[in-house]
């Protein structure tokens, strides 16, 4: 189990406590099985194959279908949301003295729902792991694991190689070992690490390193094939898929309740409904009762003062980056300005961050940042401000000087931003912001499944051009000592491929040999020291805005029961509520 900053930790938990209760149950009366949760929102998720899953939406419906080795529990407070506990394995790992060897034992009564049921052995669990590293659509995760695992790198490396075809990539995976993942035996999976990592547990509770059985080599990673053939070990199985439509989730038959010690199955079915874009509607739905939660749509900040003091409405504390602005270092655009870093921190210094703070209900529920790093995660430096304003409100003068020194003038920039939730309100704030400062953009009003896959995190759009800024939201995947879920995916030059959620390719060698440094640090006081570091070379260099960190307002219908909240997902968690008759 990873090291936590304790006081760090304690401080959060107080906060969480501040904001709001961890469930509402029903009074006087224990759960309730049956009915159909409605869950209502805008867009599709990014992916429904859990080695490429990298959102809130798609992690939270993997929970009730996928399993992992280990996992996180149900809970609200962070202290709580960073506990690592067994799922398909039976106990936590037995760990060699040198903290390089994890040797998991696998329940042998965990069955995927094929035609004749079979059990869940470690052979699915490497196949998942390998799975990641696919050439078509590898995993936005995967240095989490190259950067762990011996031999992962070079099994990556040369999968990229393989040819992009369901059959040529099966038999890469069945002929080609990852030299530090051995299934010993059905119930039996040993991982050898580079170098010890006190946070390995959190990486192997991720949705990424779910079981994958052996029908997933017959498709294309995420393909639409795939999509139609999902195949369940948890407590509910995708019985319809509609893109971009409707999914429908119902009991799977082989899941026993002795076999999950995380997940319950309380509602029969769960309709998840998308197409609704507008989040107003989405709120007056659930306060009507016609529908039961939101998927993606968050409470309407015009919405807020009347509801609080609400019992079905509250207040979570997060830790996110979320949004920022992302530069798309590549672009060719504008004679490559982004490449210049004083017109990144001439942008810097122009944003408004209390007016995007604003957006989402002002700054008493929302933080403005000017670090890489938020509040509440490792390596967060309060005196790292290199491009604070007063009051957050920006410095258009500060902008049109270095816009001077850099001698770059009349700047077009491409900004796709997604149609759904506060995204349009705070495309147009930035877009407003630059005006100022002489520079134009051309908003392009983009899907959200589309965003990341279409534009962000395409290698070729953004070689190409056709994004040059872009507002997307970074959520950790876990808690306290969490830098390697910020810092590496966001900013880690090395491992920048198709998928990559380091958008603009930023790569700087002093910030890649500071995060290999912190990561193989002996304690987490030293790492931390060292992630602070990080911080500050990284915003010398300007590759984002920072803009806010935002606490999270949800809402639930009035049937809604034991609504417990987790801060991975930033949702309800499905698989523990029910419904009141």
């Amino acid at each position: 189990m990873r090291k936590r900053a304790g006081l760090l930790v304690a401080a959060l938990a107080m906060v969480v406590a501040a904001c709001g209760g961890g469930q509402t149950t029903a009074t006087g009366s224990g759960p309730q099985k049956g009915g159909m949760l409605r869950v209502v929102g805008s867009g599709d998720v990014d992916h429904l194959d859990p080695s490429s899953s990298y959102t809130v939406v798609a992690y939270n419906l993997g929970r009730t279908w996928t399993r992992q080795l280990v996992t996180y529990p149900a809970g609200s407070g962070i202290s709580v949301a960073g506990t690592v506990v067994p799922d398909v394995a039976a106990a936590l790992p037995k760990v060699s003295d040198d903290g390089r060897t994890y040797t998991f034992t696998l329940r042998p009564d965990v069955m995927w729902n094929t035609s004749p049921p079979r059990p869940v052995v470690a052979a699915d669990f490497e196949r998942g792991l390998k799975r990641l590293a696919n050439p078509v659509q590898p995993s936005g995760g995967i240095s989490y694991y190259t950067q762990t695992i011996e031999g992962f790198q070079e099994f990556f490396t040369a999968f990229q190689k393989q040819p992009k075809t369901a059959a040529g990539m099966a038999k890469f995976m069945n002929s080609t070992r990852i030299k530090g993942v051995q299934a010993v035996n059905p119930t039996t999976l040993k991982i050898q690490l580079t170098a010890p990592a006190s946070d390995f547990l959190n990486i192997m509770a991720l949705g990424f390193a779910s079981a994958a059985p052996v029908e997933y080599e017959k498709y294309v990673p995420d393909g639409p094939d795939f999509r139609q053939n999902t195949i369940s070990a948890g407590p509910y199985q995708i019985t319809t898929y509609f893109a971009g439509r409707q999914i429908m989730l119902e009991h799977n038959p082989v899941w026993k309740q002795s076999s999950d010690p995380v997940r319950h199955r309380w509602v029969d079915r769960i309709l998840v409904t998308l197409g609704q874009d507008s989040p107003d509607v989405v709120q007056q739905q659930l306060e009507a009762g016609v529908a039961d939660l939101s998927w993606d749509q968050p409470v309407p900040t015009s919405a807020i003062p009347r509801l609080t003091g609400n019992p079905d409405y509250k207040v979570y504390e997060g830790s996110t980056l979320n949004p920022f602005l992302a530069f798309n270092m590549q672009s060719p655009n504008n004679n490559r300005a982004l490449a210049n870093v004083k017109v990144r921190q001439a942008i810097n210094y122009v944003v408004n961050k209390a007016a995007i703070a604003q957006i989402y209900g002002g700054t008493k529920i929302n933080t403005v940042l000017d670090g890489a790093i938020p509040p509440g995660s490792i390596g967060y430096d309060s005196a790292v401000r290199p491009y604070a304003t007063p009051g957050g409100r920006g410095d258009v003068n500060k902008c049109k000087a270095l816009l001077a020194e850099a001698g770059v003038a009349n700047l077009n920039l491409q900004f796709p931003y997604r149609t759904n939730g506060n995204h349009p309100k705070v495309a147009q704030s930035i877009a407003g912001d630059l005006t100022k400062c002489g520079i134009s953009t051309q908003l392009i009003p983009t899907a959200p499944d589309d965003f990341y896959g279409r534009y962000l995190s395409s290698v070729q759009k953004s070689r190409e051009g056709k994004w040059d800024i872009g507002a997307p939201g970074w959520i950790p995947d876990w808690y306290g000592n969490n830098a390697r879920s910020i810092v590496v995916p966001l900013f880690d030059g090395r491992n920048y491929t198709e998928g990559s959620t380091n958008y603009g390719a930023f790569n700087d060698p002093a910030v890649n040999d500071l995060i290999t440094r912190a990561l193989t640090a002996p304690g987490v006081g030293e790492a931390e020291g060292l992630w602070r570091q990080t911080n500050a070379r990284i915003m010398a260099d300007a590759p984002i805005v920072p803009l806010t960190s935002q606490n999270v307002p949800i809402f639930h219908s009035a049937r809604v029961r034991n609504a417990l909240y987790t801060p991975l997902t930033q949702q309800f968690d499905y698989t523990q509520l029910w419904l009141a008759s």
